[in-house]
């Protein structure tokens, strides 16, 4: 491989680690590798800490190409609790509220995820890194700043229920989407939709453009790559 004319790599995040957690230990194993000091790395889409999967890394000149590979449409599996909310919509904060489940049926969420099918408007979570006045949202979140975050129009390729737990009010669900799309967020609306809540308890990207999570290799054995 040829890191510095550009390589275009495929890694599959562990749990609790950041993007850039990925893309330090991929460039601290080249530059060692070569024996060089600097090598130019980027992710072409972020991952929250809580989520595992596939993730692409640029090396040299592909950097160039982050943009355009940022706009691939990837698949995800996602693990929804039913009835309740937290602040960030995911794991990473207590439930603040509960709301009723009774109503939910199977047949109930089929049918409501089915409206997310398509063209729709979706706002942020507070805590993530769309900038506001040249800030990250979520550095007016950690402060209780009230920020007002416009909606953005996404596409929802599919989405489809997997499982429903209705004893434990969990769901699973596998959505291919377009860039910019936050599952968390998906999450939100589609408890909102059921008159209910829901967050975010498990988030797995199993395929960017047309590379699936089984062709990835881990961050932590990079042994592959010089070979």
């Amino acid at each position: 491989m040829n890191f510095a004319e550009g390589e275009i790599l495929y890694f599959d995040k562990p749990y609790g680690w950041t993007s850039f957690d990925v893309v330090n230990r991929v460039r601290g194993a080249i530059c060692k590798h070569l024996g060089q000091k600097k090598l130019k790395v980027g992710h072409a889409g972020t991952l929250d800490p809580l989520a595992t999967g596939g993730m692409v890394v640029c090396t040299g000149k592909s950097t160039k190409h982050i943009e355009e590979l940022q706009y691939g449409v990837k698949e995800y599996v996602a693990t929804l609790k039913l009835g309740a909310t937290t602040p960030s919509f995911d794991r990473e904060h207590p439930e603040d509220a509960t709301y009723p489940t009774g109503h939910i049926t199977q047949e109930l969420l089929k049918e409501t995820l089915k409206c997310f099918l398509g063209e729709i408007w979706q706002v942020p979570p507070v805590y993530s890194a769309v900038k506001v006045d040249g800030k990250r949202a979520f550095d007016y979140a950690r402060k209780g700043k009230d920020v007002e975050l416009k909606a953005k129009l996404l596409v929802i390729d599919e989405i489809e229920l997997l499982s429903f737990d209705q004893t434990q009010m969990q769901a699973v669900i596998r959505v291919v989407c377009s860039k910019g799309t936050y599952i968390r967020a998906l999450a939100r609306d589609i408890g909102v939709k059921l008159n209910s809540g829901a967050y975010l308890t498990d988030l797995r990207r199993t395929r960017v453009g047309d590379v699936t999570v089984g062709q990835c290799m881990s961050p932590t054995d990079l042994a592959s790559l010089f070979n």
